[in-house]
């Protein structure tokens, strides 16, 4: 826990708009730090007791804090990138771990039972909506993506644009308080960074139509269980998970699958 605490306290009380914007190669060092750590493997009763530890509460916040806002800094990077290349397919694929989510697409593809043709919907789809890419160009669905930043969700919307995709896929400012959409849907999914869970899924439990699919992505193993906030909360009793399939390395991803019960 050494290290965390020390990239805890460099990283703080950074205000949110400093390490979005930031030009430091520090940050960027910290980042690739707490990936490389998040792999390693830690002793699962090790894992529970500092989960579970009020110690270290505030530490691990601040840190997947940081995390978060640094990976959506690059997605804005890398969505900027794509919209000023003549290549932007190019651009793309050599997005930090393009291939995992080009494997993770595929699961939840296969995972869920949809057919080409079929309507996603995202929640919390982000600048670079990379999961709807990866499903409706490689697996031909279609996608409605909701974001609720509106300058993240415009940026989206030109990146698709500039991919080719504007039909295939759609973008909707807002949070999941729009759900419903009047929209079909076959399979909602949740985004990782989409918060706060728990008031996520509660919401869902009571305003989605029974009978329809779900899934979410979690982390079992390792630092990682520690360092995302995903990686444990009760569902709502209107959830069954019928599903769960665990990654294939360089994948680090278990997916969970769930279906809304009928009334």
């Amino acid at each position: 826990m050494a290290e965390l605490l020390n990239i805890d306290s460099t990283t703080k009380d950074l205000k949110d708009q400093d390490i979005l914007h930031s030009t430091s190669n520090h940050l960027g060092t910290y980042f690739h730090r707490l990936d490389y750590l998040a792999a390693l493997d830690i002793d699962d009763q090790l894992a529970q007791e500092t989960i579970c530890d009020p110690e270290y509460n505030s530490v691990i916040e601040a840190i997947v804090r940081f995390r978060n806002l640094y990976s959506l800094k690059l997605e804005i990077e890398n969505a900027k990138a794509i919209l000023a290349s003549e290549d932007p397919w190019e651009v793309l694929k050599n997005f930090t771990h393009f291939s995992n989510y080009l494997q993770l697409a595929t699961t939840e593809y296969q995972g869920s039972g949809l057919n080409p043709g079929d309507t996603v919907v995202f929640l919390g789809s982000g600048p670079l909506p990379l999961t709807l890419i990866a499903l409706c160009h490689w697996h031909g669905l279609k996608g409605i993506g909701i974001e609720r930043d509106p300058d993240r969700a415009e940026l989206s919307r030109k990146v698709l644009e500039k991919l080719g995709l504007p039909d295939q896929i759609r973008i909707i400012d807002g949070n999941h308080f729009i759900l419903p959409l009047k929209n079909k849907c076959d399979h909602m999914m949740v985004a990782a960074a989409a918060e706060p869970k728990m008031e996520i899924f509660d919401y869902l439990a009571n305003v989605l139509p029974g009978g329809i699919g779900i899934s979410y992505r979690i982390y079992e193993k390792g630092l990682r269980r520690i360092l995302e906030t995903c990686s444990s909360f009760e569902l709502p009793e209107q959830f069954v998970e019928y599903r769960r399939i665990r990654p294939d390395p360089p994948v680090n991803n278990t997916v969970v699958f769930l279906k809304k019960e009928v009334c």
